[in-house]
């Protein structure tokens, strides 16, 4: 009788009999109730166009099946004398279940929040779907944080001895993994500063890309060719990064050279031509043309002008009908392009010489 008693602490078989039967019609209750729930407030969240409701619903729907069962078996030991021996067990479990199922909650509506909000701002503002992405990690680890002291509050554990030896101890873990905590601290950086966002096209030294993601340890870039390109956060921040995507006007130079047979008449209207070429292209703002130096085997123009937009395949289009326009205009008055060439002198026994301009 004792052997039972204690298999059953303290209580009739009868009465487990009906505990359990209360708890497994609790459970399955609870669990319909929930999936009912769940269809019936999505079908009422799609008519809806605000983003609080979608977030209820996902929260009510990442309801764990073993906290249902808690809640069962916590309703049928109701008819149970359960004993002071078997409190601190039950009260520990049920700690952790709802720390548990608080933590699922919280996370899913964090995650919800954070993906609404970078897919509505990614496109207009693509800094603040940076911070939104990284600082929904920080909150994650803040919030389990929270619920772990919490929860080891309520079953009588002394949080100070504990925080303080974490504190000691976190000093050790700190110098082991410096280089972690290193570019942890400088996503931050890029996240408060934001010296570049996702979309933002960068070169740091001879590498160019897009940056496709900031996490809390590296940064990810899609390179031009194709691939992706991994840079550690904190030997991103102290590299030269050249942000593209902020370029607000692209300021092109280019050489052009003509030959030294051009007569000088045709050197003077050449600047008068290239500005007038220039203005016409719709993008482009005239800065200077110059005959700039004589050459080695060319006279040299200097030619200055700025692109209103800074895309790249813009430009490359403007160059192309300037380069179009000028050789058209010096084929219509004989200016030829310089290319590199030497004068060879043959000098006779006689004295006389005569000369021949070949290809360099």
């Amino acid at each position: 009788m004792q052997i039972l008693d204690l298999l059953f602490l303290g209580s009739s078989v009868r009465s487990w009999l009906i505990a359990a039967g209360i708890a497994a019609i609790v459970a399955i209750g609870l669990r319909i109730g929930v999936v009912l729930a769940v269809r019936r407030l999505r079908r009422v969240a799609r008519q809806t166009k605000n983003d609080v409701d979608d977030i209820a619903v996902d929260v009510l729907a990442s309801t764990k099946f073993y906290f249902l069962l808690f809640l069962a078996l916590v309703t049928g030991s109701r008819w149970l004398e359960i004993p002071d021996e078997a409190g601190y067990p039950i009260k520990l479990i049920s700690a952790l279940a709802i720390v548990f199922q608080i933590a699922a909650w919280s996370n899913v509506a964090i995650s919800a929040f954070i993906k609404r909000r970078v897919r509505r701002t990614v496109e207009h503002d693509p800094a603040e779907a940076t911070t939104m992405a990284a600082l929904g990690f920080l909150i994650r680890v803040v919030l389990w944080s929270v619920l772990l002291l919490a929860a080891l509050s309520n079953l009588g554990i002394e949080i100070g001895p504990l925080l303080a030896g974490l504190g000691v101890g976190g000093i050790a873990v700190a110098l082991a993994v410096q280089n972690v905590l290193g570019d942890l601290f400088a996503s931050l950086s890029i996240v408060l500063d934001k010296p570049f966002v996702l979309g933002d096209f960068i070169m740091v030294d001879d590498l160019a890309g897009t940056i496709e993601n900031v996490g809390l340890k590296t940064t990810r870039v899609r390179s031009l060719s194709g691939e992706q390109l991994v840079f550690s956060n904190s030997d991103l921040l102290k590299s030269r990064i050249r942000n593209y995507k902020r370029m607000q006007e692209r300021r092109i130079l280019f050489t052009i050279g003509v030959t030294y047979q051009t007569p000088r008449d045709l050197l003077e209207k050449i600047p008068g031509m290239i500005r007038e070429i220039i203005e016409q292209q719709a993008n482009a703002r005239y800065e200077r043309a110059h005959f700039k130096t004589f050459g080695a085997f060319s006279l040299d123009y200097e030619i200055v002008y700025y692109m209103r937009m800074p895309d790249y395949n813009t430009y490359m289009d403007t160059q192309q009908a300037i380069n179009l326009e000028l050789h058209r205009r010096f084929e219509k008055l004989g200016i030829e392009f310089a290319y590199p060439t030497q004068t060879v002198f043959f000098e006779r026994a006689s004295g006389g010489g005569a000369e021949a301009e070949v290809p360099a």
